[in-house]
């Protein structure tokens, strides 16, 4: 899986305008500074051309699909199109359906809920929790984290090949890590899944933001992603692919818009005809914003290039592993080592320091947002870590002390919006973090580790 950047420079590419790029915060220490928002895998900041897509378009908002005024037309006309956008947007083969949900996580509940009743499912331990959970244990098979690509594929061909019954089967995997950015070989373990019958689920959620995705190249039979991990808001997500298991099943939610006939029968039952169509697992009132704003970042991002985009988030991330790498007190976690290819996401631990008072302190501080905990990936840090973190936002527990294992991990990510001077700050804190300490000390607070005011200054 790669994008050309023959002939791109990335220092032709500035940052694509986001919303709160001029936001400023308080510090602990005193003043204000514009805030760095370096937290872009857990959600990232709309693209002002989305926020100004649906501002032109809320006026105009109507139902969808049932109503006959021109409002309610026009809505759904844009509904529909925004459909095609999405395929569009990821290279949909002839008789796929895209399918509108809340997020990856409604997605791939979704998908679970219309497996043949004896599928298997595979996935590795290195999921996150929205592809790792929905699937039941009795149906899954937990696959060991491998520590190269190739061994991945390996692992899974011969947990397929081993597999009994040798009956239907499904692969579940991310397309780029949300825990260290490493992108993992989709064609490759859609290939291995295709020989042994099986089909392939990718969770592109952390992928799609900054990377082409592409069905029909990728030959895997379903995407999952989330539309506010893409600079769109709202809280829509998008399932597509292949619609005989789509349309083979029980709609994932009863209701209006997913009913085409319902007639009552003399027993005081009612007898129930469903769509045929997407609609089939779209019941209710859909977010006609949330979706016309996911339609709009699909073509924002293909109108800025992603060749361009990818060659500047290489850039951003090759000066942030450098920067790293300087000091000697940081661990970069990954499991295919120091080299894979990576998104805008990088975890990392500091000996000495416990990881949500590190990132406490950066907020506080520097005005710098990061994530700090387990990522709702719970095993594969542990994995990385080699112990046992502490839940997210705990931060009252010892601090590690040198040689000691971290008890959780920090996770900076950034994307298509980051300005050079966000990575800049970032690096510079951790310097001077690492070398002269915190300026504050900080507490536990609502689960939450905050600056504690009532103490004296460090």
């Amino acid at each position: 899986m790669s994008v050309s950047t023959a002939a791109v420079d990335p220092s032709l590419c500035a940052p694509l305008p986001v919303l709160g790029a001029d936001v400023t915060v308080p510090l602990v220490t005193g003043g204000e500074v514009t805030y760095a928002a370096l937290d872009y895998a857990a959600s990232a900041p709309a693209l002002r051309r989305v926020w100004d897509d649906v501002a032109a378009y809320a006026p105009y908002y109507g139902s969808v699909h049932r109503g006959a005024g021109y409002l309610s037309q026009l809505s759904t006309d844009l509904f529909e199109s925004s459909r095609a956008a999405v395929a569009e947007f990821l290279g949909c083969r002839e008789g796929d359906q895209v399918v509108f949900t809340r997020s990856t996580t409604d997605s791939l509940n979704l998908l679970a809920a219309v497996l043949p009743a004896d599928c298997r499912v595979f996935v590795f331990e290195t999921e996150h929790h929205a592809s790792l959970l929905p699937w039941g244990d009795s149906r899954v098979t937990c696959l060991d984290a491998p520590r190269t690509p190739a061994q991945a594929v390996a692992t899974l061909e011969r947990a397929l090949a081993d597999r009994e019954p040798y009956g239907p089967a499904l692969v579940c995997v991310t397309g780029a890590s949300n825990v260290t950015g490493e992108l993992w070989p989709v064609r490759e373990l859609a290939a291995a899944a295709h020989a042994h019958g099986a089909r392939i689920v990718l969770d592109a959620a952390q992928l799609a933001p900054h990377h082409p995705v592409d069905i029909t190249e990728l030959d895997v039979d379903w995407v999952a992603f989330s539309g506010h991990k893409l600079y769109a808001p709202f809280g829509s997500g998008v399932l597509a692919g292949r619609s005989d298991w789509l349309l083979e099943a029980e709609p994932y939610l009863a209701g209006g818009g997913a009913s085409r006939s319902v007639t009552r029968r003399p027993d005081g039952g009612v007898d129930v005809q469903w769509h045929t169509t997407a609609a089939r697992h779209e019941a209710g009132s859909p977010n006609v914003i949330g979706v016309y704003a996911i339609a709009s970042a699909c073509r924002a991002l293909t109108e800025a290039g992603f060749p361009a985009l990818v060659a500047r988030e290489r850039a951003l991330v090759d000066r942030v592993r450098a920067g790293l790498a300087g000091v000697p007190e940081v661990r970069v976690l990954s499991l295919f080592g120091d080299d894979a290819p990576r998104v805008g996401v990088l975890s990392f631990v500091v000996e000495g320091w416990n990881s949500s008072h590190f990132a406490a302190a950066l907020s506080a501080e520097y005005g710098i947002g990061v994530r700090d905990g387990l990522f709702c990936a719970h095993p594969l840090v542990r994995t990385l870590l080699g112990g046992e973190p502490l839940e997210p936002g705990e931060c009252g527990a010892p601090e590690a002390g040198p040689g000691e294992k971290s008890l959780n991990a920090i996770r900076v990510s950034f994307g298509a919006g980051t300005p050079d001077e966000h990575i800049d700050r970032f690096l510079g804190a951790v310097r001077e973090l690492v070398g002269d300490g915190a300026r504050w000390t900080y507490r536990t607070e609502d689960g939450r580790c905050v600056p504690d005011r009532g103490a004296a200054q460090v």
